[in-house]
Parts: C-alpha cells; sequence; structure tokens
C-alpha cells in the first residue's frame, strides 16, 4: 500500500502505526494498576493476590534479553505481529474466561507481547533511521506510554463503569487485531537472519563483549532502581503529608501523565541537536537535583506536584534518551541489547520495589538521597565508559 510512497511519508505512517500499536499494549499493561480493588472485586480474591499477578508480569521482563533477540534472527516484522498475535490470544482469553488463573495467563501473554514487540520496533528503527534522527523517532513511538495513561486508561475506566471489569479486554483484542492489520500492511517484509541458535550466542557475544553496551545495560539498572525507590512510596508520601489520599493521587496521576508527555517531547526536540549521551547526561543529573529537592516541596499540595513533575518529567527525558543511544552501541545485535535494556530496567525496579519501603522509614529524605546518589553513579557510568 505504501511502496509507492517516499521514504520519509512511509516512515510517517509506520511511526503513526508503532505508536498506535504501543498505546493498544501499555493500555493494558497500565490499567492494572489504577483498578487493581475493582479486578480484586471482581474476581472474588484479595488484593495481595491480585499482587501476586502482578508480579508473575513482571517477573516477564528479566526473559528480555532472550525475546528480544528474537527479533535478530527472526525478522523484525515477523517478531512484531507474533507479538500481536499473543496479545490477542491473551485479551481475548480473559474476555471469555474472567477467572483469576486466566487473567494471570491473559497478563503474561500480553507482557510476552510487550517485550517481544517494544524490542523488535526499536531494533526496526535503528535499522532503517539514521543515528542523527533516531531520537525524534524514538521519542514519537515513546508516546505510546505516556498515551496510554491520558486517553487509554481512562477509556478503559469508562468501560468498566458502564458494564464490569471485563469490559476493557474485548476492546483491546479488537485494537490488537487491528494494528497488527495495519503493521502488516505499511512495514515492507524483511529476511530473518540464518543460524538459529548460533546467532544467539553471537549476539549474546557482541554485547558481553562491547563496553560501551554493557555500561549502557548498567546505566539502565541503575536509573530504574534510582526512580522506583521513590515512586514506590510517593503515594504513601502524599497520603502522610495531606490526608488527601483520593484527591492526591488522582492529581498525582494527571501530574504523572503531563512529566511523562512533556518528557517525550523534550526527547523529540533535543535529544538528536545535543547529542543523544549529552541529553541523557543532562537528564540523569537533573533528575538527582529533582530527587534531592522533593521531600523539602512539602509545604503544599501543589508544591508537592510540582516537585513530583520535575521528578517524573527529568526520569522520563533520560530513560527515552538512552534508547536511540543503545540501538547503536551493538548495531550487530540490535535486537538482543534492546531486549536486555528491557529486562535491566524491570530488574532495577524490582529492586527499587524492594528497597523503597524499607528506605521510608526514614522519610522520603532517604529515598531520595538514594535516589541521587544512583542517579550520580549512573552518570559517572555514562561518562567514563559509553562511547557513541
Amino acid at each position: 500500500m505504501t511502496s509507492g510512497q517516499p521514504p520519509a511519508v512511509r516512515m510517517r505512517f509506520q511511526l503513526a502505526a508503532f505508536t498506535l500499536t504501543r498505546t493498544v499494549f501499555n493500555t493494558s499493561y497500565r490499567m492494572i494498576y489504577p483498578f487493581l480493588p475493582v479486578f480484586a472485586r471482581g474476581l472474588g480474591v484479595d488484593l495481595s493476590t491480585m499482587a501476586l499477578a502482578v508480579a508473575a508480569r513482571s517477573s516477564i521482563g528479566l526473559a528480555s534479553p532472550f525475546l528480544g533477540s528474537i527479533a535478530d534472527h527472526r525478522g523484525r516484522k515477523r517478531t512484531m505481529l507474533a507479538a500481536l498475535g499473543l496479545f490477542v490470544v491473551g485479551m481475548t482469553l480473559v474476555a471469555y474466561r474472567p477467572v483469576f488463573s486466566v487473567l494471570v495467563v491473559g497478563l503474561v501473554l500480553g507482557t510476552i507481547a510487550k517485550v517481544l514487540f517494544d524490542p523488535a520496533m526499536q531494533a526496526y528503527l535503528g535499522d532503517r533511521v539514521q543515528y542523527s534522527r533516531r531520537g525524534l523517532v524514538i521519542a514519537v513511538t515513546e508516546f505510546g506510554w505516556s498515551g496510554a495513561f491520558l486517553v487509554g486508561v481512562p477509556l478503559a475506566g469508562w468501560v468498566i463503569q458502564s458494564k464490569d471489569w471485563t469490559a476493557p479486554f474485548p476492546w483491546l483484542a479488537a485494537f490488537g487485531l487491528g494494528v497488527g492489520g495495519l503493521l502488516w500492511v505499511v512495514l515492507p517484509s524483511d529476511e530473518p537472519a540464518r543460524g538459529g541458535s548460533s546467532a544467539w550466542l553471537s549476539g549474546l557475544r557482541s554485547v558481553l563483549g562491547n563496553r560501551s553496551a554493557l555500561a549502557g545495560l548498567i546505566f539502565g539498572i541503575l536509573v530504574s532502581l534510582a526512580n522506583e525507590v521513590v515512586n514506590i512510596v510517593f503515594g504513601v508520601w502524599l497520603e502522610g503529608a495531606f490526608g488527601l489520599q483520593v484527591v492526591a493521587l488522582g492529581a498525582a496521576s494527571a501530574v504523572i501523565g503531563l512529566a511523562e508527555l512533556s518528557g517525550e517531547g523534550l526527547v523529540a526536540g533535543l535529544s538528536d541537536r545535543l547529542g543523544k549521551r549529552r541529553a541523557v547526561a543532562w537528564g540523569v543529573g537533573l533528575n538527582a537535583l529533582a530527587c534531592l529537592a522533593l521531600p523539602f516541596a512539602d509545604r503544599s499540595l501543589a508544591t508537592a506536584l510540582g516537585g513530583l513533575f520535575v521528578f517524573y518529567i527529568t526520569f522520563e527525558f533520560t530513560l527515552v534518551s538512552i534508547i536511540p543511544l543503545m540501538t547503536e552501541l551493538a548495531p550487530e545485535a540490535r535486537g538482543m541489547l534492546m531486549g536486555g535494556n528491557v529486562g535491566g530496567q524491570s530488574a532495577g525496579r524490582a529492586i527499587g520495589a524492594f528497597l523503597g519501603p524499607a528506605l521510608f522509614s526514614g522519610g522520603l529524605i532517604a529515598n531520595s538521597t538514594v535516589a541521587a546518589g544512583l542517579d550520580l553513579l549512573a552518570l559517572g557510568l555514562l561518562v567514563r565508559f559509553v562511547r557513541e
């Protein structure tokens, strides 16, 4: 359909399709958190049982290096379409058999799909977009993350309120089919690489033997850990500081969505001009300052939300800026490295979720100080070892 169009026009179609697809994926991923009590009541289980389902889903991120490497030797398009197939199956299962065990299966399949799709898409863009413009195109696809929170999740809440907790799942399955058909049309066919397991081992050797790539992976772990140490307790902090749990957390959710959208917009406008490595350095440095300032922003709800906005916009700027940088650190194993980046960030979040509540016994200042220290450690690693 797009073969007769100029390359720039084809790429715009593809970016729109990628962003729409990621909005669908991320809506299914992010809607669990605000509607966790609704799902628990609908299934007749307690919140701790639902938390186990979320933990099972999150553990899939640790398999990202292996799953990401599939795109290196099976082809980018094939991997993305296979991911959408898994997603549709997972959402359909929950829609037709809404019991707890099936929900867990559906969530796991949806997460496998996301972990397959994101590295394959990023590797595809790394193959076809000049490095000088890659920050812009990666940032455009990241609008699918904030867009899920600003558009997809509210729509899911509306259909849940209109019917019941299962209502979003058939819609998500239908949208998954739709964007799958769209990607089938707008993406060119690609030839998978030969080699099977030997290709996987070759990619692993390429990553492990590349100092910049390894440093980039560790950077992602440290920055994600730093963010989660604060992210896991900010709701408790707001509740304790203002006694307005529902209002404050509702406002914080909107602030976080706007901060993410703003961070992605800044990456689109600045990362290619500044240079990817410099943009990442600025982002993580400013995030460290935001961490240190956050405990002193508790004078009012407005200042607290303002502090959270700065914290999340600098984090999102950092996390999105590192993606185009990573796409060029090991071009011969892009899929594996991008999958490793997702896995490293998942590991960082898991460690941060464990450490955050324990640190909070010393107040938010303990969490923010540790987070700032991790950011500065990541900055030193970036400056010392990562080369474009």
